[in-house]
């Protein structure tokens, strides 16, 4: 049973943000690369049932990729919703329109989503 609040993702956040900032990276580029980790994080807690997702964050020379793994083979949807109150539905399009690409790869335990925003000067 999962437990009612998701777990505390702070110290991967202070990590991508200080990665990111040492490589000169903007800060609203930062900020979105907070905001799309958040909403995979979350996303692999709640939906995927997953305790404690795993993040995994590659900074090549112009772009960043960060990866959460979770334990769910149910792949992500991008949700269309009517009602502009709905408190969920929104996360996916919320790191498509933050990030360059997004996408989702199955693996044996589950599956791994992942992003990429590439350096802007």
């Amino acid at each position: 049973m999962r437990a009612h609040n998701p777990p505390d993702w702070s110290v991967v956040r202070h990590e991508l943000r200080t990665l990111l900032t040492s490589a000169g990276w903007q800060p609203d580029a930062v900020q979105d690369a907070e905001l799309a980790l958040h909403e995979l994080f979350v996303n692999a807690w709640k939906h995927a049932d997953t305790q404690a997702p795993h993040v995994i964050v590659a900074l090549c020379p112009r772009t960043l990729r960060v990866s959460v793994c979770d334990d769910s083979p149910n792949l992500p949807e991008l949700r269309t919703s009517t009602d502009p109150f709905a408190l969920s539905g929104r996360g996916l399009h919320l790191v498509h329109a933050l990030t360059h690409r997004f996408g989702v790869d199955p693996v044996k335990t589950g599956k791994v989503t992942w992003f990429e925003l590439d350096f802007a000067a």
